[in-house]
């Protein structure tokens, strides 16, 4: 399961910082009162941008690791949020799907792999999107008016948002729950 790792420094600085040694989760999310064997269980390396790696712990009791996700990287999706972002701002310029593909994967893929790489990043930043708008009143009004102004800014949404909101969005902006879970960001136990 993953949660947010709330953190301003951009890639560069948190790879040359090592920020995901520093990085902390305080208590088992399966166990917030304690009792189990909750310890950190290293980290782990992201392709992109190399030389990412996500801290994570793990609960022998709960059978389940935790990893906290820089707020900066797509969660189940490969690389950076901007770069998402960037691949939906070239398809809703291009001409159409096929030339945005085209341009963005060049001649090493196939036009047909490459629309999957495409319409697959579209629909996972459209779910996020549409999600987030019947969620949104729910929001403090103080959280409210740390929104960005584009709606479009994931890494803007994924650091102004609270991680129990975050569970809640589809990825790549949320960081949700998986499905085969037992444990839920409103009920607190195994």
């Amino acid at each position: 399961m993953q949660f947010a790792l709330r953190t301003q420094s951009p890639p560069a600085a948190y790879i040359a910082n090592k920020e995901w040694c520093a990085a902390r989760l305080p208590a088992c999310p399966l166990h917030p009162q304690g009792g189990c064997s909750f310890a950190r269980h290293g980290s782990y390396p992201r392709v992109t941008p190399q030389g990412v790696r996500i801290a994570r712990w793990y609960c022998p009791e709960g059978h389940r690791t935790f990893s906290l996700l820089p707020d900066f990287l797509a969660a189940r999706l490969p690389g950076l949020l901007s770069d998402i972002e960037s691949v939906l701002l070239e398809a809703k310029s291009a001409r159409s799907l096929e030339a945005a593909a085209d341009t963005l994967r060049g001649f090493a893929v196939t036009l047909p792999s490459a629309l999957r790489w495409l319409r697959r990043r579209i629909r996972a930043i459209e779910a996020g999107l549409q999600a987030f708008d019947p969620l949104s009143p729910e929001l403090p009004i103080s959280v409210l008016a740390c929104l960005p102004a584009r709606r479009s800014d994931l890494c803007g949404l994924r650091q102004a948002l609270p991680t129990s909101f975050l569970q809640r969005l589809p990825a790549p902006p949320g960081l949700p729950v998986a499905p085969w879970s037992r444990w839920s960001p409103t009920r607190q136990g195994a």
